[in-house]
């Protein structure tokens, strides 16, 4: 198995580089004949940024996006659990992808909830906001 960072996968995905591309997929290539690629939460954290700020695709394509690479198999997901929790807690809320996947970690991780001061996040359950 491979690990991607997010500059690769970005890559992968837009295909808007086409020499970066070819070495992208190139790769994958090997990738998949290694066991797939290891995406950690971090890096669909980064992913959704990257999407959502510099390439400005809308919140439906990021998390069409991000339901696309939990249901690939060459793509091992960290956490998957978690992250389908968060990317559901993402898909109906107004609060940021990465914020999700942080109260959904301090969930797991036993805490009855996360305080925050962002009022994207004031009606979740998992967080308590502080405001």
């Amino acid at each position: 198995m491979i690990g991607l960072d997010t500059n690769v996968l970005v890559r992968y995905l837009t295909q808007d580089d086409g020499a970066q591309a070819r070495k992208v997929d190139a790769l994958m290539a090997e990738a998949v004949a290694a066991g797939g690629c290891y995406l950690g939460s971090v890096v669909l954290c980064e992913l959704v940024w990257v999407l959502r700020d510099a390439y400005q695709f809308d919140k439906a394509t990021v998390v069409a996006t991000l339901d696309r690479i939990l249901s690939t198999a060459q793509f091992h997901v960290g956490g998957k659990d978690l992250v389908r929790r968060a990317l559901e807690d993402y898909r109906h809320g107004s609060g940021d992808f990465a914020d999700y996947v942080i109260g959904r970690s301090s969930q797991e991780a036993g805490c009855s909830t996360t305080a925050t001061f962002d009022r994207a996040l004031k009606q979740s359950p998992t967080f308590r906001w502080l405001g």
